[in-house]
């Protein structure tokens, strides 16, 4: 019964694994099509995405953090979203020191009616799902978000490999 059980496992795993593969393969070929869509860089969307569901105004500098680059590709990548219309930079009433990065309302509808057009596809592939289900893949995204910032920072720290 235990080796029934733990070929079973091993089994699922690595149909996880491969499913794993194709989701993010998939993921971002679907990010690029938004991008596309919408005359931006993917990664400026997943920027857009970022800083419109954070809950204040981020800095470059956090942007960065939170993107994995450079500090200077992140300000080169807000710059393409002010020249877009998507951000502007605002002092911080708090910190005068401090530029923060804040989303223009207006031009993010935009972006929010792409996602919206798109929306009723994503909740009908979820409408059949129990309520206990979907507490299952919200708590899966959230450690998969986790896990990923863990991955890149020890990807980061690596020496690259020829």
């Amino acid at each position: 019964m235990i080796q029934v059980t733990q070929d079973r496992r091993a089994q699922l795993e690595a149909e996880l694994a491969g499913e794993s593969r194709s989701y993010l393969a998939s993921y971002v070929l679907f990010n690029q099509a938004v991008a596309d869509h919408l005359g931006l860089h993917p990664t400026d969307v997943q920027a857009i995405s970022l800083i419109t569901a954070a809950p204040e105004p981020l800095t470059v500098k956090r942007i960065a953090e939170v993107t994995g680059l450079t500090t200077g590709s992140a300000t080169r990548l807000v710059d393409r979203l002010e020249r877009g219309g998507y951000v502007t930079r605002q002092p911080d009433e708090r910190d005068r020191r401090r530029v923060l990065v804040v989303a223009v309302p207006a031009r993010m509808a935009r972006v929010r009616a792409v996602w919206d057009d798109l929306r009723p596809g994503w909740q009908a592939m979820f409408a059949d799902l129990s309520d206990a289900e979907l507490e299952v893949l919200i708590r899966h995204m959230r450690r998969a978000q986790q896990l990923s910032r863990t991955q890149m920072e020890r990807l980061r720290a690596a020496p690259a490999r020829p």
